[in-house]
């Protein structure tokens, strides 16, 4: 089970590493992680995709707590939450085939940011699955570059 754990982290030099060699030491891959300020800029959130069992999620919860530098430790599975990720793709799209493109990404609501005779650079922000479908829809026409920007989530309501 995919399981999305945010840490609210003291932001300072060491946090980051001393988190990924716990994974790392415990054996646990981490599927997606994204580190950012929060509105008080001596405090980062990491937002941290790991898959696992019940078993796994609690040993994680219990290690990240175990940290100084750890404020808070929050899982989304279990709440209404919103997550989103973000990607840019460049696709090779030639005169033949770039109408077919931007039909498929206006579908996603995707946008183009960027254009070039041999290929378009694309922006698509969403859920894992939509960012996902998006992608290999657009294979057949040949992806030159990717990047992601990992999940990032937010529980809802108060």
């Amino acid at each position: 089970m995919r399981h999305i754990v945010s840490a609210l982290v003291e932001n300072k030099p060491g946090v980051l590493a001393r988190i990924s060699t716990l994974f790392a030491a415990r054996g646990y891959n981490i599927d997606s992680l994204t580190v950012a300020p929060t509105e008080d800029p001596t405090i980062s959130r990491m937002t941290i995709v790991v898959e696992g069992d019940e078993r796994i999620l609690e040993q994680v919860e219990k290690q990240l707590n175990k940290l100084i530098d750890v404020i808070k430790v929050r899982e989304y599975s279990k709440v209404e939450h919103l997550e989103r990720d973000l990607m840019l793709v460049k696709v090779k799209a030639d005169k033949s085939t770039r109408s077919q493109i931007i039909e498929l990404i206006d579908i996603f609501r995707a946008k183009i940011v960027d254009v070039s005779q041999e290929s378009l650079i694309i922006e698509v922000t969403g859920d894992r699955d939509k960012v996902d479908a998006l992608l290999e829809l657009l294979r057949p026409y040949g992806i030159v570059e990717m990047v992601r920007t990992g999940v990032v989530a937010m529980a809802r309501g108060k």
